[in-house]
């Protein structure tokens, strides 16, 4: 923050923190670094959903957008290990409720934490690129991003399309090694779950694969269309908290995992078709962890996806095809009697909207 901003935040007795804000793949979301935010995790978030302007179906008084994808933070820190150079917590501000989570990952934010570290000075970058080595702090997953630093500033334009996203940016590429838990939460690679056959999957983010057709869907309805479906509702939330406890997760009433991923056969020359929830709304694309895990079900013998999908024949690149386009994701498994990923990589890409300095709703004080 520049002096004249520290003068105009003190004379209004406003509080006023340092901010970028980032488009990250199919996603966007204000990106700060540890130190400029509360150290107690319940004093972080009530300022975060002051800053994002929660609870409104609006957030008109904050920067949300109005919807989970762009109700989003990104903490970063330098990383205290050897096995990474910097830390990374993902949190999800809800949009209509007093609610933040940090229950799952985002690998599409994940896309501009590199870059944001280079910018705040936590990565000194390489003469043409640069590489950062990134441990997801809600999994304790790592991830590496490596993206272009000619001259050692970060470059945001460039050639790279993404499906859902206006325009071309710069790439960004992210790796994930092998995770550390099972890629198969409940030990088995179909479960029944309300009646419905399912496959329960975590390659970075807890999914359940689910035929559309088993619960009368095409798995082509729009977003919207599937939102509005009552019945689609009750049956995929039924199937959400039965899935969550098998998967070790817990009663999942109030939290954001694991995702439903309703799977039919591709419609463009792709793998699978995908209509994701996120756990109510109906995700526009997919996240890019969801897409992940995704992938890593499809190539396990046995699955739900097994019937659905159309699997090149050669090559570890699966295209999963979405409401608004497809995402590449490159998966490599070890299909031994308990199948192990053995690599997983996606290009993205992230552009830096502003920096700078956010100031919060203030703290509401009852009148007397």
């Amino acid at each position: 923050m520049n002096g004249d901003d520290a003068a105009g935040a003190a004379e209004a007795g406003a509080e006023a923190i340092r901010c970028m804000l980032m488009r990250g793949g199919t996603s966007k979301g204000a990106y700060f670094l540890a130190e400029d935010l509360p150290v107690d995790p319940g004093a972080r978030d009530e300022l975060l959903l002051r800053v994002m302007g929660s609870p409104d179906p609006r957030q008109i008084d904050g920067l949300g957008g109005a919807h989970p994808l762009t109700s989003k933070v990104a903490v970063v820190s330098a990383s205290p290990g050897p096995e990474a150079d910097i830390d990374y917590l993902f949190l999800q501000v809800a949009v209509t409720r007093a609610e933040v989570t940090d229950r799952q990952n985002c690998g599409n934010l994940l896309a501009g934490v590199g870059p944001f570290a280079v910018e705040r000075g936590l990565v000194h970058p390489g003469e043409a690129e640069t590489t950062v080595r990134i441990r997801m702090r809600n999994t304790g997953d790592l991830a590496v991003a490596n993206f272009r630093t000619p001259g050692g500033r970060v470059v945001y334009s460039g050639s790279a399309e993404i499906s859902d996203v206006p325009g071309t940016a710069a790439p960004v590429l992210i790796e994930f090694p092998p995770g550390h838990g099972p890629l198969l939460p409940t030990g088995r690679v179909r479960d029944t779950v309300a009646d419905v056959p399912v496959t329960c999957v975590d390659n970075g983010m807890p999914t359940v694969l689910i035929a559309a057709s088993s619960l009368e869907v095409t798995g082509y309805e729009t977003p919207r269309d599937l939102e509005e479906d009552p019945a689609l509702a009750d049956r995929l939330r039924e199937i959400r908290l039965e899935a969550g406890r098998l998967m070790g997760l817990g009663d999942v009433e109030h939290t954001t995992v694991p995702k439903l991923s309703l799977l039919a056969p591709p419609r463009d020359g792709g793998a699978v078709m995908t209509r994701t929830f996120i756990p109510a709304r109906c995700h526009t694309s997919i996240g890019v962890l969801g897409a992940a895990s995704v992938a890593a079900g499809l190539r396990t013998k046995g699955s739900v996806g097994e019937d659905i999908a159309q699997l090149p024949t050669a090559g570890n690149t699966l295209r999963i095809e979405h409401p608004a386009g497809f995402l590449d994701v490159e998966i490599d498994i070890e299909t031994a009697a308990v199948p192990v990923v053995r690599r997983t990589a996606v290009v993205r890409t992230a552009r830096k909207i502003f920096d700078g300095t956010v100031f919060p709703r203030p703290v509401h004080t009852p009148s007397a």
